[in-house]
């Protein structure tokens, strides 16, 4: 394996790169965009923008749960400065892990998905009590995942397992 040492961005030019890691993003092209987030917090390693930017980059590669990937989404939460933010991204991670389980069609996926929905409902609530006014972006997540439960059979408490197989066997 090759062993590179990564060239340093001047700090000039974080506002450019993080368009461009957005412009990334919007491409479906997270990989690139968690990469320029990368480049930008090793010469500003405070960066919010950057940090939300890579929270968001790497949960959009949630194509299947991936724990290497979501551990990684986790870790950055804790370097947001405020709660809110803190609780609204723990949320999204959350969200997008429920949303990887339900879509991987592995064995017991559905209860993995509602208790990572769940999760993230919760931290969608404490995220709406400590919200800037005028901003409902937690309610509005909180109101996605509860559709997104109540509307996928599959998505269910690990108990309820045993009965929905048992009555399609009816």
């Amino acid at each position: 394996m090759f062993e590179f040492e990564f060239k340093t961005l001047s700090l000039e030019a974080v506002p450019a790169a993080m368009e461009r890691a957005l412009r990334y993003r919007l491409l479906n092209m997270p990989e690139i965009a968690a990469s320029i987030c990368e480049d930008v917090l090793a010469v500003d390693p405070d960066n919010q923008e950057a940090i939300v930017m890579l929270i968001l980059a790497t949960t959009d590669r949630f194509d299947s749960p991936r724990p290497v990937l979501v551990k990684s989404a986790r870790d950055l939460v804790p370097r947001l400065h405020g709660a809110y933010e803190r609780e609204y991204y723990a949320g999204i991670v959350w969200e997008r892990e429920a949303i990887a389980w339900m879509r991987s069609n592995r064995p017991l996926s559905g209860p993995a998905a509602f208790d990572c929905f769940l999760q993230a409902m919760l931290c969608f609530e404490r995220a709406e009590a400590l919200r800037p006014p005028a901003n409902d972006d937690a309610i509005l997540r909180w109101n996605s995942c509860a559709r997104l439960i109540m509307s996928n059979r599959e998505v269910c408490r690990a108990d309820e397992v045993d009965e929905i197989a048992a009555n399609l066997g009816e």
